[in-house]
């Protein structure tokens, strides 16, 4: 069998990460040269003319405002030093399967709630980028849930589960290009539609098993290939439908092995937190250069907006 050459691509090693983000002032450059590629340049009236304060803070000559690194980021207002957010950027771009805030908590050295803090502002400026991505082309799509631990109803009509679309843009010979696993209140036509309008280039040829809601497609702009399934394990042969089901697979897989649960009101963090890195998959080296680059872009996030469960109904 032949060597999967984005499986096995040599990656981001940790002596290189050290070498790179090892200490405090590195990661301080790296954030600056992120933040400001051509130099300083005031928020306020835009003078490029500068001193730096005793205490790191930057103050423009024209108009004294003061403005310190990480103002305007999603680093602000942490306590932690920078070199241990880089290093929390380093493993969850660079573990395949993610990394849980208690482990996280482990391999920072802080507690707990600071770990989840963190994870997850970086889970949301990860969302938050994905969410500019539209697919295009060749789409497979299919209905997908997660959750459900608890006893009671399983299938669509769970309580316990939390529905989400997975669709995956593929070639024209049929490689995986990219994905979306999006967050949605239900398996209905308007919804659907709603999606497609946001996230799908107009024209798009999507292949969909016989789901009624899956006709919203259509109404979008789409080109739709509906064919019934039936279901049953033969349902995931259909060679229609490979990479969708492929992807659901290693979702789950990575999900449900990483992570003792997942709270409804989080999920669409974790789920793009693997869109996120799947649709990066082709160049690990730089994923974590890429990460910091949307980070300083990000607005702040408080942990009480963090905290706030999504409006799904």
């Amino acid at each position: 069998m032949p060597i999967n050459h984005v499986q096995f691509q040599k990656g981001l090693s940790l002596d290189e990460f050290i070498e790179k983000y090892g200490k405090e002032e590195y990661c301080r450059k790296a954030v600056l040269k992120a933040k400001w590629p051509t130099g300083f340049h005031c928020s306020g009236c835009g003078c490029k003319k500068h001193c730096q304060l005793t205490r790191g803070d930057y103050q423009c000559n024209q108009c004294h405002r003061q403005t310190s690194l990480i103002s305007g980021t999603i680093f602000q207002g942490t306590k932690l030093p920078l070199r241990k957010w880089f290093l929390a950027m380093y493993l969850l771009t660079q573990h395949k399967k993610g990394v849980s805030a208690l482990q996280l908590s482990r391999d920072l050295g802080v507690n707990y709630k600071t770990a989840w803090s963190v994870k997850h502002k970086l889970m949301q400026t990860m969302m938050e980028r994905q969410q500019e991505k539209k697919l295009q082309g060749r789409v497979e799509m299919d209905d997908a849930y997660l959750g459900g631990e608890h006893s009671g109803k399983r299938g669509r009509g769970s309580e316990n589960k939390f529905p989400f679309i997975a669709a995956v843009e593929t070639t024209d010979d049929g490689k995986p290009v990219q994905i979306h696993l999006r967050r949605i209140k239900g398996f209905r036509t308007k919804e659907i539609i709603q999606y497609a309008k946001v996230s799908l280039v107009s024209e798009s040829h999507v292949f969909t098993d016989g789901l009624a809601c899956f006709n919203g497609l259509s109404e979008a702009g789409c080109e739709h290939t509906a064919i019934v399934t039936g279901g049953g394990k033969s349902c995931v042969k259909i060679e229609a439908f490979t990479w969708v089901n492929t992807v659901l697979g290693n979702v789950k897989n990575a999900l449900t092995g990483t992570y003792h649960a997942i709270r409804k009101n989080h999920a669409s963090r974790y789920l793009a937190e693997f869109e996120y890195r799947f649709n990066r998959r082709f160049d690990l080296p730089i994923m974590l250069d890429r990460l910091l680059f949307i980070a300083v872009k990000t607005p702040p996030m408080p942990n009480r907006l963090l905290k706030i469960a999504e409006d799904y109904g």
